[in-house]
Formats: C-alpha cells, sequence, structure tokens
C-alpha cells in the first residue's frame, strides 16, 4: 500500500509503452508509416492498401487517393470492383491517424485529423426491426446529418440505393450538396448514371472509378481518379 502510488505510475508507463510496441509491430506487419498531419481538412493517401487486406496477402494493389478540402469524391465502376474497400481504406487512414497509429500508405501521405468518421457502410435490414434495405441505409443517413460537422468525414456505400433510382439520385444530390455547404469532406460509392453526371457539373465533386479489364472480365481494383466508371454488369452476367 505504501508504494501504490510508484506503482499505478509505473503500470502507466508500461500502458503506454506496450502501446508504442504494439503500434510498431502493426506498422512493420503492414509496411505502414507515420503520416503528415496537416492543419487542411485533406486526404491524400499515397500506395494506400486495407490493412486487413495487406496483412492477408502483401501483393493486394496499391492506390492514391486524393480528397480535398470540403470535396465530394464519387467512386463507380464494377460489382466486386474495390469500391467499398478503397472507401473503407480512406476511413481506416482517418481513424488510424486520430489514434497515433501509423497507417499502410507511403510516408508522404496527408490526413486531417477529422473530429469523426460518419459511416453508411453495409445493409442493416431487418424483420425485427422493421427496416427495409432503404430504411436502413435512411436511419444512418438521418444520424449523419444530425451530427455532422465542418471538421467531419462521411463514407457512404451505394449512397441512395434500396429505391426507385431516380428518386435514389435525387436525394444522394441533395444529400452532397448540405454536405458540402457545411465543409465536410465525402467519399460516396454509387452505380447511378446520373451520380456519375452531377459529378461532372458541380464543382467541388468529382468522379473516380475502379478498373475492369473487359478481356479477363475480372477488376484490377485500381482506382482512376477524374473518370467514372461502368457497372459492367452484362459483362460479369455473361
Amino acid at each position: 500500500a505504501e508504494e501504490a502510488d510508484a506503482i499505478a505510475a509505473a503500470l502507466d508507463a508500461a500502458e503506454a509503452l506496450d502501446v508504442i510496441a504494439a503500434a510498431a509491430r502493426l506498422a512493420d506487419d503492414t509496411v505502414a508509416a507515420a503520416p503528415v498531419v496537416d492543419d487542411t481538412p485533406r486526404v491524400a493517401l499515397l500506395h494506400a492498401r486495407h490493412p486487413l487486406m495487406l496483412l492477408a496477402d502483401r501483393r493486394c494493389v496499391a492506390n492514391d487517393i486524393t480528397v480535398e478540402a470540403g470535396q465530394t469524391l464519387v467512386i463507380s465502376g464494377p460489382n466486386a470492383g474495390g469500391k467499398t474497400v478503397a472507401l473503407k481504406t480512406v476511413g481506416l487512414a482517418a481513424l488510424m491517424t486520430r489514434a497515433g497509429l501509423p497507417i499502410p500508405a507511403a510516408s508522404e501521405s496527408e490526413v486531417a485529423l477529422f473530429d469523426e468518421v460518419l459511416t453508411d457502410v453495409g445493409d442493416d435490414q431487418s424483420l425485427a426491426k422493421n427496416l427495409s434495405t432503404f430504411s436502413a441505409h435512411l436511419k444512418n443517413i438521418v444520424r449523419i446529418v444530425e451530427t455532422i460537422g465542418s471538421n467531419s468525414l462521411v463514407l457512404m456505400d451505394e449512397v441512395g440505393a434500396g429505391t426507385d433510382p431516380a428518386e435514389g439520385a435525387a436525394l444522394a444530390k441533395a444529400l452532397f450538396d448540405h454536405f458540402m455547404r457545411i465543409g465536410a469532406r465525402v467519399v460516396a460509392t454509387t452505380h447511378y448514371g446520373e451520380l456519375k453526371e452531377y459529378a461532372y457539373a458541380r464543382a467541388g465533386v468529382e468522379n473516380a472509378s475502379v478498373e475492369f479489364n473487359r478481356e479477363t472480365l475480372s477488376p484490377t481494383y485500381h482506382i482512376l481518379q477524374g473518370v467514372p466508371g461502368s457497372s459492367n454488369a452484362f459483362y460479369i452476367a455473361s
């Protein structure tokens, strides 16, 4: 009991050192580096890979992904082509940076310290909760709208999906406009042609796509910024 304060201080020091050692082992296992933490609210990932995919296979495809301050990035392309993986890679890089961890990207990568990372990823439809695919997404979207701030990063997978495509696309455009007025950074995936056209016409919104090789009928998992992608549904189906 007389040494309780010293023991508690030693335990705190051991805990801090254990976290540092774990971060170092993570950096070694994922070929990670400390990002450049800039006051500019942007993400500029160079040679970035999803940490879990990297741990499973060192040969997984690396990509450069940039989301400028106040910008919305709309990623399109084929099913199973890597859109959601790209979305999660950006989100994990932001969260790992917040946690003081190295990220699986080149050392020149820049990541802002976001106040929050808000997501609508996956399908939470539930009979027990009386939620359809669309209403489950909408529940997440309402939470994002109520929470978002100017220093937020928003990730939305298949935004506007699960309902009439024209209405879903209109809702997505309204959300993008609202988020950009606030000043948040947004990364969203889509199959809607209307949103690809919107990204061309609307200042502050940029198209991106995941590449698809029509000769081999397989995705390459490479991200192409500034270029919309086709869903290639007929090629994949055939």
